[in-house]
């Protein structure tokens, strides 16, 4: 791990695949200009969350350093046709949602669990654009590998018009999953995968359930083609 020399402050990584103290962060507490190297066996399979975990942990987790890292079972998993990463965080800023220019971040606010932005991968709105939104094709099965970095807040993570079709809960992939499930809970530092397969196109809007969020930036969009499919959802009466 190496942290650059125009930095400001020393930076660490406890990543919760690890089976050792601190998750490494015994070993990465590294000062500007620094590299430091720790080696771990993976033991147990599973989706994880990691972050940087240097004092005060929470303020810089709450400035976007927390990612999610994949320990695939033996053999892998089974094949689908899209996978996305995508991680729920919060930002604490004096100025209001909305500021333009450079923020300033508010200790007082994510000691009182009072974020002005609430985000998908680090942006308000930024898995919303043409370039940045989750695209797929009618008839492809989607996972999406799902964690909160937080540092405070719950996720209800729910895609708008969709059923997941297999929840592997707590991001296990040695248990057996869970079916047809419609939001999953998902605490800070936590992380889950869900699976479904697309039958009808379209854009499909991705929340957390607290929809209040959804004003605070928390929104991503599903972009579907493909033709349609009038048997499953069309408009009008079933005999039209």
């Amino acid at each position: 791990m190496t942290n650059e020399m125009n930095t400001s402050f020393t930076h660490s990584v406890d990543l919760h695949a690890v089976n050792g103290p601190g998750g490494g962060a015994v070993y990465t507490q590294v000062m500007p200009g620094e590299t430091k190297v720790f080696t771990f066996k993976a033991l147990n399979p599973g989706i994880y969350v990691y972050h940087c975990a240097t004092p005060s942990v929470a303020h810089h987790i709450a400035s976007g350093m927390y990612g999610l890292i994949l320990i695939e079972p033996e053999g892998g998993l089974p094949a689908v046709d899209r996978e996305f990463y995508v991680m729920q965080g919060e930002i604490y800023t004096e100025e209001a949602f909305g500021s333009k220019g450079l923020l300033t971040f508010s200790m007082e606010k994510m000691l009182s669990e009072t974020p002005e932005y609430v985000v998908f991968n680090g942006a308000a709105g930024g898995l919303t654009t043409e370039d940045n939104r989750l695209s797929a094709n009618v008839g492809e099965t989607v996972r999406i590998y799902f964690g909160v970095g937080g540092p405070n807040l719950t996720s209800s993570f729910h895609v708008i018009g969709e059923i997941f079709d297999r929840v592997y809960p707590f991001g296990s992939v040695t248990s057996e999953a869970l079916t047809d499930v419609q939001t999953i809970s998902v605490a800070p530092g936590g992380a889950w995968i869900v699976e479904f397969t697309l039958d009808v196109p379209g854009d499909y809007i991705v929340v957390d359930h607290a929809l209040s969020r959804l004003e605070r930036g928390l929104v991503a969009i599903l972009h579907v083609e493909g033709e349609e499919n009038p048997e499953i959802f069309h408009e009008g009466s079933a005999t039209e």
